[in-house]
């Protein structure tokens, strides 16, 4: 007789695993997480060939540089560090629409004009719409294999036929293993397919791209131990309506998680981004009030945005406080230090501050170019041109230190900044630079005076 299924009770957060329903995760302590699968016992199979395992020491092991690949995209290889390391396991996530398999058949598209041998595989998409999409990117090579298949068993088989340099999963969510009873895109499948990816990727020494859907909070969809078990986890951000997008990782085992890499949607696809400064202020208004330009560091490259903001006389007892892309209650506290500091009566006023381009800051250094844009428009008097700001602001009003100044400087130097308002602290190591004032503030008093 056939076994009978059974009902298992999966956490979403964390993957815990228990036999009925619970309101708060043992585990990972997360409330109303748990879902029902149903899973079919399934008998042990026989082991024909035991893989040997010996153990060796540190030194023993060898490593080159030539254990990466170079894509082609230097904004994609930032982010993963230099390059694509062999027999890694990268997951990439993002909002439907945003770009992550136009970017990974770009990747595709480089790499087997480089002689690479790779192999895409999609689980929504036919071949024809594959193909309709290269069309707009340009020429691919012989290099390039494409297959349209949902079963682990038959795309494990052909990986180990093959044996390609890197392998595309589009997407993780349709996969399926016959021997979970589940639904494809549920708990325990999205773990099992993982665990085989990962298998395959580290005994044949192929790195393999995975792309996860996500869910309306913004994160993978499955267990959150997805996550844990790839080596490198990449989202993608942006507003789908904009034409920017920007890459970012978020867990990396083999580089730095703080770069990111900014590209731009096109026809053609994705393009690189190599000046995203200048291309954040792109129609930046002049001689207007509210406006001011401050300096944020991602990783370790410096990025120039504006920063706006918009005070008007209160219609009514509660004033109206609005932050985009900043964070609100961040801006409530600085518009507290000017009015008690500074004597700026703004409980009377409404106030709308916004990042031009629609990115997200969250930096400190951004404090001083939120001051500085809020007593410009409640003045009404504009800022110049060619000034750049940026300093963390305390709540007795002093301008703080922020980290890499001089980076900061040299960027606003190459953009044609001819003014630097910065930390008097931070004065001394950026020293003296041509053609650029560096002046430096100790409370925002001094940054407003100097300024307006």
């Amino acid at each position: 007789m056939a076994k009978a299924k059974k009902s298992v009770y999966f956490c979403q957060n964390c993957g815990h695993e228990e036999t009925k329903w619970l309101g708060q995760c043992p585990a990972c302590r997360e409330w109303n997480t748990f879902v029902e699968e149903k899973v079919t016992p399934v008998s042990a199979k026989t082991v024909k060939e035991r893989r040997e395992t010996r153990v060796v020491t540190l030194s023993g092991i060898k490593t080159d540089e030539d254990d990466r690949m170079l894509t082609g995209i230097e904004e994609l290889d930032r982010v993963l560090g230099g390059g694509i390391v062999k027999g890694s396991l990268v997951l990439v996530g993002g909002d439907p629409g945003i770009g992550k398999s136009t970017l990974l058949l770009q990747v595709c598209q480089r790499l087997s004009s480089a002689g690479r041998k790779l192999l895409y595989i999609s689980g929504e998409e036919s071949l024809k719409q594959i193909k309709l999409r290269a069309n707009r990117m340009g020429e691919f090579t012989e290099n390039l294999y494409l297959l349209c298949e949902t079963s682990l068993d038959v795309i494990r088989g052909i990986i180990e036929q093959q044996k390609p340099d890197m392998v595309v999963i589009d997407s993780i969510q349709t996969m399926y293993n016959e021997e979970v009873a589940s639904a494809p895109g549920s708990v325990s499948q999205v773990r099992e397919s993982t665990n085989i990816f990962m298998q395959l990727a580290k005994g044949l020494n192929i790195s393999i791209f995975i792309v996860g859907h996500v869910t309306k909070e913004g994160t993978v969809a499955g267990p959150r131990v997805l996550e844990h078990m790839v080596d490198t986890v990449l989202y993608f951000e942006g507003d789908r309506h904009a034409s920017y997008r920007i890459l970012r990782g978020v867990k990396n085992r083999f580089g730095s998680t703080n770069e990111i890499g900014v590209f731009e949607m096109r026809k053609e696809g994705l393009v690189e981004v190599k000046n995203p400064s200048e291309f954040m202020l792109s129609g930046k208004p002049e001689h207007a009030s509210g406006s001011v330009v401050a300096c944020a560091m991602e990783g370790t490259r410096p990025m120039l945005m504006e920063i706006q903001a918009l005070v008007c006389k209160s219609n009514f007892g509660m004033p109206r406080r609005t932050a985009a892309g900043l964070d609100y209650n961040r801006v409530n506290l600085l518009m507290a230090v000017l009015e008690k500091r500074l004597g700026l009566p703004l409980s009377n006023y409404d106030a709308y501050v916004n990042i031009a381009g629609g990115i997200r800051l969250n930096e400190p250094a951004a404090d001083l170019g939120i001051v500085m844009a809020i007593a410009s428009s409640y003045k009404n008097r504009p800022i110049a041109d060619d000034v750049i700001v940026f300093g963390e602001v305390g709540l007795s009003g002093e301008v703080r230190a922020v980290t890499m100044p001089e980076q900061r400087v040299a960027e606003a130097k190459k953009l044609g900044f001819k003014t630097c308002v910065i930390p008097a602290v931070s004065v001394k190591s950026v020293g003296e630079v041509d053609g650029v004032t560096v002046i430096g503030v100790k409370s925002v008093g001094e940054a407003v005076s100097v300024g307006l």
